[in-house]
């Protein structure tokens, strides 16, 4: 084996090896933040299911290649965006490709604007040139959303301009709604398309101010996730004009996105619509408290360059910066949990640059437990480990 292969080798095993601990923290845990399906268990995440007849008719017929309850899905999602129609994807990464190559298809033009943070850029391994054919160009690579000018003044062409709500690797930030409009009245300006990645579109409404269906009534075509925001199995939706949706039903089919059953995940879905959508504005207010707490603990703490980033968070998601090591501060959250059965803390630590560490916070239904003096308490206690 080459050094190579072994230092490798050596990552992925203190990986699982932490990732075990931090699934071990969070299932004994008595306090936390958020408790993501994704680390809990399989009986747990069944348990989502519980009391589904309240949702779909479960003496329906079950459905077969994306009829019964996923058309109903599909209908439901339609609604709540004010679309025409809108079609379910088993995938975000899909759905995207999906929509903007039909739409390069129309407007002749293959190339996508988009942020240089954004999810296709970021993580999807080149899928939009790989594979869609596409031609995704940077307007910015920025810590912020584009702006009016910078699609305005562009160099070159585009057909489409994407823009992600929020922008979740520069902090789940949100423009206001006035530059939010601006930027799409500057791309109809340049007669391209405008679609949404909206993968956490549902807690926007606080921010904006506005409903669902006039924050997507803004762009041409919507992505929506139901496992982000909703805590649904996985799951998306592409929502938009009529003739749009089934185009993009062929190309699903192409995409080999059209699964025999999908009867678990869309119920899952729906439990999300009907449990979680209406609780996403208390996240969010409680969020902003719970970043407030957190900028004077660490301050009062010794920690004055900690950072709460945006300062007051636009959705219930937002990024906490310390002048640490990543490591250091990632062993502080796991110890903090196994030896007092509270996780401030719950997702990893990662380096952005020498002696700086951040992470992300999510607010949800367990976080509403938390007091201001909860989370005080908390963040005292976690730096004091983080300084021994």
């Amino acid at each position: 084996m080459s050094d190579t292969a072994e230092q490798a080798e050596t990552t992925e095993e203190r990986y699982r090896r932490l990732r075990a601990r931090r699934v071990a923290v969070h299932r004994d845990a008595q306090r936390l933040l958020a408790r993501p399906g994704f680390i809990t268990s399989l009986r747990e995440r069944m348990a989502l299911l519980d009391d589904a007849d309240e949702l779909y008719d479960l003496d329906e017929p079950s459905d077969m290649y994306g009829n019964g309850i996923v058309a109903a899905l599909e209908e439901k999602t339609a609604a709540l965006l004010g679309t025409e129609a809108a079609a379910f994807f088993p995938t975000g990464t899909m759905a995207q490709q999906v929509a903007l190559r039909c739409w390069a298809g129309r407007t002749g033009n293959p190339a996508v604007a988009l942020h240089g943070l954004g999810h296709p850029e970021v993580h999807e391994r080149d899928a939009f040139s790989r594979v869609g054919g596409l031609r995704p160009v940077r307007l910015t690579d920025e810590p912020r959303q584009p702006t009016a000018d910078e699609v305005r003044g562009f160099d070159e062409p585009f057909g489409a301009l994407m823009l992600e709500l929020p922008l979740r690797d520069a902090g789940f930030l949100l423009p206001t709604w006035e530059e939010l409009t601006e930027v799409v009245a500057a791309a109809r300006e340049r007669d391209a398309v405008v679609h949404l990645d909206g993968a956490r579109l549902w807690e926007c409404t606080v921010h904006f101010g506005r409903p669902l269906t006039e924050i997507a009534a803004l762009a041409d075509s919507v992505y929506v996730s139901y496992y982000k925001s909703l805590k649904g199995y996985g799951g998306a939706a592409l929502a938009g004009p009529r003739t749009l949706v089934e185009e993009a039903k062929a190309w699903r089919h192409r995409y080999g996105g059209l699964l025999f059953q999908q009867f678990p995940t869309v119920l899952s879905a729906l439990a999300g619509l009907e449990r979680e959508l209406p609780r996403l504005p208390e996240y969010v207010a409680h969020a902003r408290v719970v970043a407030a707490e957190l900028r004077e603990g660490f301050a009062a703490a010794g920690f004055p360059w900690a950072r709460v980033h945006p300062e007051v968070p636009h959705t219930h998601e937002f990024q906490v910066w310390l002048p640490c090591d990543a490591d250091d501060a990632g062993e502080a959250a796991l110890r903090q949990g196994e030896e007092t059965g509270t996780m401030l803390f719950s997702l990893p630590w990662d380096s952005r640059g020498p002696g700086i560490a951040f992470t992300e916070i999510g607010v949800e239904s367990a976080g509403l437990e938390w007091t201001s003096d909860d989370v005080k308490a908390a963040v005292a206690d976690f730096a004091a480990r983080l300084k021994l």
